[in-house]
């Protein structure tokens, strides 16, 4: 079994080391480990983040939220984020076009919002997706968070949707 990837970040440095782990941190060590999703209780651990996000606070039906992406062994790569040893961020890329990834169910537990988290995520999927040889990433924004993907380059692309009951929005950036 290999060795989960686990990332290393600071404030100030790439937010992936070269040995695939970031810590989050800024002066002083963040208390969040992204780790790349390798085992079953990994992907177990994300899916929890993601049923407590999705399916319990947002009401988006378990059929739609969970999918056959959803697998250890498929070509999505999922994240998957601890803070003292409990799960408490997840998301995930898969690959979309040729070098486009896709950027999907990025989800960080109520009591974590507002702390980075979010974006450390994301600059950590973005890094692995450059190492996937993505030059571009798309996602579909919950239109409440637009400006949170807008503050990391994202740009709008195309009109607001409705998915799973949520108004959405269509965003892409060149890695």
């Amino acid at each position: 079994m290999t060795e989960p990837k686990i990332h290393q970040t600071n404030e100030t440095d790439n937010p992936i080391q070269k040995n695939d782990s970031h810590e989050a941190s800024s002066s002083t060590k963040s208390p969040y480990q992204i780790e790349e999703v390798k085992t079953d209780k990994q992907m177990q651990d994300a899916l929890s983040v993601r049923r407590t996000v999705f399916i319990k606070e947002q009401q988006v039906p378990e059929e739609i939220e969970i999918d056959s992406h959803d697998r250890i062994g498929s070509e999505t790569i999922h994240f998957v984020v601890y803070k003292e040893e409990r799960a408490v961020g997840a998301s995930r890329l898969r690959p979309y076009a040729p070098e486009v990834g896709k950027i999907e169910r990025v989800a960080v537990l109520q009591s974590e919002r507002g702390t980075g988290l979010g974006r450390l995520l994301m600059l950590a999927m973005e890094e692995t997706a450059r190492r996937q040889g993505f030059k571009r990433l798309k996602l579909n924004a919950q239109t409440h968070a637009q400006r949170f993907y807008e503050k990391l380059g994202y740009t709008p692309a195309g009109e607001v949707f409705e998915e799973a009951g949520i108004e959405h929005i269509a965003m892409e950036k060149a890695i």
